[in-house]
């Protein structure tokens, strides 16, 4: 493995976490909090502290899928441990462990918080919360995979590693301008909700925090009642930008190149939007007698599936209070998720049309042995190699779930309340039901369950395998030779759909 490689790209994201740390400082300045000094001393350190590792620049920038793999994953790992410093000094949070939680349900853009009153936060920390959601989002390997001087495959094994969905595909020859398009579609989508929220008549803090947990999918919200206390321009302009930022990323860039008929016949979306509007249908009907008129059921009941489906974890009503056929479509979408390519969570939508079409066609095989059946998407063949990853991801994704269900157990808490706090981390979507409902907090679990709750998000946002190999690279205790990691790496493969 290219040892000095890794490290370089984790020094790297110390310094884009010291120059992050410079904004909620300015936001102390703003409205003269003193925690503003911490937040500054924090940007100096690690920002220092990056600068050292980068010193010494490896004498090879490549490496390969183990490798990215690997710094990925340590890269979400120490962003996070350096993220939930600020709190635990400001003691806005107590305990880091608490602290820590809050932070990958930042970055993750889970949105599962621990706390119960948020009034005991300073606008600078809050701002910084909201905005660990938009770092997370677009994911912070890709923002550095935009600066750093890596060569393409290296781009390519870390944006693999990162970006949610069964393949990963460039939008353009080079992986590294890909994403730089993704974050100038993701900077553009951001500034257009911003000044919406403006327009709809909240101030600059507020729109541009709910927008952070918005855009990135996160949730985290700035009062204990969420959205529901927002006029309802703001709840639809959220709800629409919810919906924006679920979809794969790389629609929009169709249609800036115009190549509209792309988008007409990707299946993903289409199936993506027939469950977000027919789920919203399903439960205005199931809810209509606990609202004053249909439009306002259907307004709300949107919000919440959008926000579901998007994973962003915002909430304008208290869904554990509505009938249980309304509960459990929300369970269902909460598993499904969003969009490959975007900044959502979830198994995702494609995964489950390759695994819905893979099905089809055994079952076809049964009864008509000597027909060749290939699964397609888009109207382009999906590779076996796609599918097989396909059906390895539903099986540890399965055995995750139940693992993580049985431990965190131990708390005591109810069936509802374990299954949905699991789902809800694992899935990166912010609330669950029963005890873990939107009103309520994570702050009811033990340290154990908060640790395995925290695996849960991480392994969520990275998609289970970048986690796993690193791991297995801890324990085995094994080491690949470069030039067998050079022979067994030369292919990189292209997202087809």
């Amino acid at each position: 493995m290219n040892f000095s490689m890794i490290k370089y790209v984790l020094a790297s994201i110390l310094c884009a976490e010291g120059l992050f740390f410079l904004l909620p400082a300015v936001v102390a300045l703003i409205y003269g909090e003193d925690v503003g000094w911490v937040y500054l001393g924090l940007a100096l350190a690690t920002f220092a502290v990056g600068m050292l590792g980068r010193l010494r620049k490896p004498k090879s920038t490549s490496f390969f899928a183990k490798d990215g793999f690997v710094a990925v994953s340590l890269g979400w790992i120490l962003i996070s441990l350096v993220g939930a410093i600020p709190f635990t000094i400001t003691k806005e949070i107590p305990f880091y462990i608490n602290s820590l939680f809050e932070t990958i349900s930042g970055f993750t853009t889970t949105g599962s918080s621990i706390v119960n009153d948020l009034t005991v936060f300073t606008h600078a920390s809050l701002f910084w919360r909201s905005f660990t959601h938009w770092v997370g989002g677009m994911g912070v390997l890709v923002f550095i995979m935009a600066v750093l001087p890596l060569s393409g495959s290296s781009s390519m094994h870390m944006m693999r590693a990162e970006s949610p969905g069964p393949t990963v595909g460039k939008l353009v020859p080079k992986a590294k301008n890909t994403a730089k398009i993704l974050y100038e579609i993701y900077v553009a989508i951001t500034i257009i909700e911003i000044i919406a929220l403006l327009i709809a008549g909240l101030d600059w803090f507020e729109a541009s925090t709910l927008t952070f947990g918005t855009v990135g999918t996160g949730g985290f919200g700035l009062v204990s009642t969420s959205i529901g206390g927002y006029n309802v321009a703001v709840q639809v302009i959220i709800t629409i930008f919810m919906i924006v930022c679920s979809i794969n990323f790389s629609i929009y860039y169709l249609l800036l190149i115009r190549k509209p008929k792309l988008v007409l016949i990707n299946e993903e979306l289409r199936w993506y939007l027939i469950m977000v509007f027919g789920a919203g249908i399903l439960i205005t009907v199931n809810v209509a007698d606990k609202f004053d008129s249909i439009p306002h059921a259907f307004q709300t009941s949107m919000f919440q599936v959008a926000s579901i489906a998007s994973s962003t974890g915002y909430a304008t009503a208290d869904f554990n209070a509505w009938p249980a056929v309304s509960k459990s479509i929300l369970l269902i979408i909460m598993m499904i998720g969003a969009c490959a390519g975007s900044t959502g969570g979830g198994f995702k939508m494609s995964r489950v049309v390759i695994i819905l079409k893979s099905v089809k066609n055994d079952l076809f095989a049964i009864t008509h042995p000597r027909v060749v059946t290939k699964v397609k998407v888009n109207q382009k063949t999906v590779t076996a190699e796609v599918v097989k990853k396909t059906t390895a991801y539903l099986g540890a994704y399965v055995a995750i779930f139940i693992v993580s269900f049985l431990i965190i157990s131990i708390d005591g808490k109810s069936i509802e309340t374990n299954i949905s706090a699991v789902a809800a981390t694992f899935n990166n979507i912010g609330p669950g039901m029963d005890a873990v409902g939107p009103t309520a907090s994570f702050s009811c679990y033990g340290a154990i369950s908060k640790f395995v709750l925290m695996f849960d998000m991480i392994a969520g946002r990275l998609e289970i395998f970048p986690l796993i190999v690193l791991f297995t690279t801890m324990f085995s205790g094994t080491k690949i030779k470069y030039k067998r990691a050079v022979k067994n790496s030369q292919e990189i493969e292209q997202d087809d759909y």
